[in-house]
């Protein structure tokens, strides 16, 4: 069953970090189904170029790529000046782009741990300051989404940058919807539960006995689909959405209403099993 018209998000041109897979090229397609002019960015030219070309095909509209790094500031500018001069504006920014895998924190190099922090947190802000200070320059509205996760206000075990990083873009996210709403610019974010996408899953569930305990915990007893992120992702960012501001939307089965911290089952797991996760982890990069 459709939800939307077909025209929700006509003309509406929308940057999506961490575009070409997972959710972020879900979303991607569901916002060309509904009359968006979309841009994506990512670290790799090659996948880059194949999504926006299966995604123009499937769909009809344009995709507009752009190699980006969102942890170089440098990067960041350029990708959004491109984009801006592409489309003549930005009119939804989607912060999308994440890396994240399970370890005990005694085992995390400082490296292991700013590269989580990089791009969650440094990434999302570099992100929103080049698209939210041209908003505010040039007096256009917008709205901003942040993809979040459903352990940044509770913490959770083991994926400890990336809780500490989603915490931040969460508050970045709640403290920017009251600064900026005088500009006409909104936050909204949503925070998913399990959802099986190509690379991170492999770091976050890398055995069958952990995404069985994983499934567990979803009272719904499964995985989340990509359309139905790409489906509440389309309603936050449309007009339809307007008087939501500040709000993050959970969208996890029920899972964390079953305790806090998505992977804080992992404390059963034995040094020798974290020796052979860590290599698995590894492979799956």
């Amino acid at each position: 069953m459709e939800a939307f018209t077909q025209d929700l998000l006509k003309d509406k041109v929308i940057l999506i970090t961490g575009g070409g897979t997972g959710l972020g090229r879900a979303m991607a397609g569901r916002f060309l189904q509904l009359g968006a002019k979309v841009a994506i960015c990512g670290r790799r030219e090659e996948v880059l170029e194949q999504t926006a070309e299966e995604l123009s095909s499937a769909y009809g509209g344009e995709v507009y790529r752009q190699r980006c790094d969102v942890r170089d500031p440098g990067q960041v500018h350029n990708c959004v000046d491109d984009v801006w001069q592409h489309f003549g504006r930005i009119d939804v920014l989607v912060n999308n782009a994440a890396g994240n895998f399970i370890s005990p924190t005694e085992r995390l190099s400082p490296n292991a741990v700013n590269a989580v922090l990089g791009i969650v947190l440094h990434g999302t802000f570099y992100m929103t300051l080049e698209v939210g200070k041209r908003w505010i320059e040039q007096q256009l509205p917008g709205t901003m989404l942040n993809i979040v996760t459903t352990y940044a206000s509770t913490g959770s075990g083991y994926v400890v940058p990336s809780a500490a990083a989603k915490a931040g873009v969460l508050a970045l996210t709640r403290s920017l919807a009251v600064e900026w709403a005088p500009h006409g610019i909104r936050q909204v974010a949503i925070a998913p539960g399990p959802f099986p996408t190509e690379g991170a899953w492999s770091r976050l569930s890398p055995t069958p006995e952990l995404e069985a305990k994983m499934l567990g915990r979803v009272p719904l007893g499964r995985t989340g689909r990509p359309e139905e992120l790409a489906d509440l992702a389309a309603f936050l960012v449309s007009d339809a959405a307007g008087y939501i501001n500040g709000e993050v939307v959970t969208i996890d089965g029920g899972e964390w209403l079953r305790g806090a911290g998505q992977f804080n089952d992992f404390a059963e797991v034995t040094e020798e099993q974290w020796d052979r996760l860590s290599e698995l982890t590894r492979k799956g990069k």
